[in-house]
């Protein structure tokens, strides 16, 4: 892209590219020591084809009911239904039903992980036939889809309608051991040099921050156009784009308009962040996530879970149109786990199911103008429209029954979501995840087919732009420590600020510093002024060890 640095290639990965790329069967039988190879997916004939541009579209806590439910509510096909491909399996590495930070990390790493692990490799594993990972390499990061793309020269962007710091635009951008540590995935994510990121999640970028850095200036120092606003988005020409259009989540799609219509859709963002790093004439890799399908799941909204999906689908649309007119973008789409169970059908059509018309379970779910968080925020605080605020989520001509039950709520979303369900006859069976394998939509060069690890896919992003992940990650995590002490230095995490932890190599006069979450290295020989010189990787600490690339260790050798 015109006026950015190019980006570095190790000679590691030099050997890497010079391979051709691996079929999925041997993805399959390969894996990387932690999916237990038992998806028997394949790539299109052409398994050694690359492509140029990688577009990954995860539907959080989707599941392939809400497709279906999605279709009859728009009344006609979904972008999605033309690149259905195969399935995949998503259980994590130590259970059947995954949470999101090792969906994610499987995803982007091609490693199965445990439950709020970001991009580092378990610690536990008990999964039936996932290997077991060595106890020396408990929580050591692995290296990321978007992170490979870059030592390829290639431009990269991440777009989440959450958090930009939340669970899966985490495990494409960042390495930690909780998914919660919001500062350091930002912090990690701000020094990736990503070109272009766009979604939620500006509060953990500003001074408000437990180490009270203010990423936001360093966003400007680093050239982005920082953008707040729709508008702001749509009207940038740079090369680099920063969008930060909530402190936290952006709204859901069907409120949007009414409650937040400054920010941008999920297709919209698509569509900008594919005009800019199209530009780039190394091509790109795009992580792109509709978020809030799995929020409105865990609520078992169904009304919030079929907009959003509608918005994300919007958004497969503008990959897709890219792809087909490009030729040479893999484009893959899917869900990281289900979530909430949603079921057409419920205990009132246990003897109706097969005579139960269409318009029984859609109907209802039209009237809903809002989801039942914009519904909510609706809400006088003394509920004196609470019969309004009911009928923004659907529930008009409240019965006897459904207004005492509203009236005498102690969890009013909770109580509006039942109502509007038994309304549409759809059923739910938890609140939280569920372990069911999912669809799979691929289109494009060595577009993988059949059933498939969620790890595989990782491999296959990879394989397509050319280099390998496992390999990566032995170039780009190296033990400091461990390298140091090889070369005679003594080494010291200096915590004198514990929310910034600074690695410290000492040779007689010679000092080396190297911050957690950076990119950064510092040379200082005796009382000289230090030599600092900025890398293409960031530094991982996992509370224990820092991990810097082999480029990095050169540098300071």
């Amino acid at each position: 892209m015109p006026g950015i640095q190019k980006k570095w290639l190790s000679a590691a990965l030099v050997g890497t590219l010079a391979l051709s790329s691996l079929s999925i069967a041997a993805v399959n039988a390969q894996g990387n020591g932690n999916g237990n190879g038992n998806g028997n997916g394949k790539a299109n004939d052409k398994n050694t084809e690359s492509a140029k541009n990688v577009i990954m579209l995860v539907m959080d806590g989707s599941s392939d009911n809400v497709s279906t439910i999605a279709r009859w509510y728009k009344g006609e096909s979904l972008a999605i239904d033309n690149i259905l491909t195969g399935a995949v399996r998503t259980y994590s590495a130590e259970s059947a039903i995954t949470d999101s930070a090792p969906a994610g990390t499987a995803l982007a790493t091609g490693n199965k992980s445990n439950s709020g692990y970001v991009g580092v490799l378990p610690s536990l594993v008990n999964t039936p036939g996932v290997e077991q990972v060595a106890e020396e390499d408990a929580f050591k990061p692995v290296a990321n889809v978007l992170e490979g793309a870059k030592q390829t020269g290639r431009a990269t962007g991440v777009i989440s309608t959450s958090e930009i710091q939340h669970a899966t635009p985490a495990a494409f951008s960042s390495h930690v051991t909780k998914r919660s540590n919001y500062d350091d995935i930002a912090e990690q994510q701000v020094f990736q040099n990503i070109d272009v990121v766009l979604g939620g999640g500006s509060d953990p970028l500003n001074e408000t921050r437990k180490d009270g850095d203010n990423l936001l200036s360093v966003i400007e120092e680093k050239d982005y156009d920082y953008v707040t606003t729709r508008d702001e988005l749509l009207a940038s020409d740079s090369d680099k784009i920063w969008g930060s259009f909530a402190p936290t989540a952006l709204a859901y799609d069907l409120d949007r308009e009414k409650t937040k219509p400054e920010q941008p859709t999920l297709a919209e963002m698509t569509e900008k962040a594919i005009d800019t790093l199209s530009q780039d004439k190394d091509g790109f890799f795009l992580a792109i996530e509709g978020s809030k399908i799995d929020w409105a799941a865990h609520a078992n909204d169904p009304i919030g879970m079929i907009t959003d999906f509608l918005a994300y689908d919007d958004a497969v649309a503008e990959a897709l149109e890219f792809a087909e007119q490009d030729g040479e973008t893999l484009v893959i789409a899917v869900t990281d786990h289900g979530n909430s169970g949603i079921t057409i059908g419920n205990v009132n059509t246990d003897s109706t199911y097969d005579t139960t018309p269409v318009s029984a379970y859609i109907d209802p779910l039209k009237e809903a103008t809002m989801t039942v968080e914009g519904a909510l925020s609706l809400l006088e605080e003394d509920k004196s429209n609470l019969v309004e605020v009911a009928e923004s989520y659907g529930l008009k001509n409240l019965t006897a029954e459904e207004l005492q039950a509203l009236e005498s709520s102690e969890d009013l979303g909770s109580t509006l979501v039942q109502l509007l369900s038994t309304r549409a006859n759809i059923g739910f069976t938890t609140g939280g995840h569920t372990g069911d394998d999912v669809f799979l939509y691929s289109y494009g060069p060595s577009h993988p087919t059949g059933l498939v690890e969620n790890t595989d896919l990782a491999h296959i992003m990879a394989s397509a732009m050319g280099f390998n992940l496992n390999d990566l990650s032995n170039d780009i995590f190296v033990d400091a420590k461990a390298e140091f002490e090889k070369l005679g230095y003594t080494t010291t995490i200096d915590t004198t600020n514990e929310n910034n932890p600074v690695f410290v190599a000492k040779n007689n006069n010679r000092t080396i510093t190297i911050p957690e979450n950076r990119n950064t290295v510092t040379i200082q020989n005796g009382n000289s002024a230090g030599n600092t010189r900025e890398f293409n990787t960031v530094t991982v600490y996992n509370d224990e060890k820092f991990f810097i690339s082999e480029e990095m260790l050169n540098f300071a050798k």
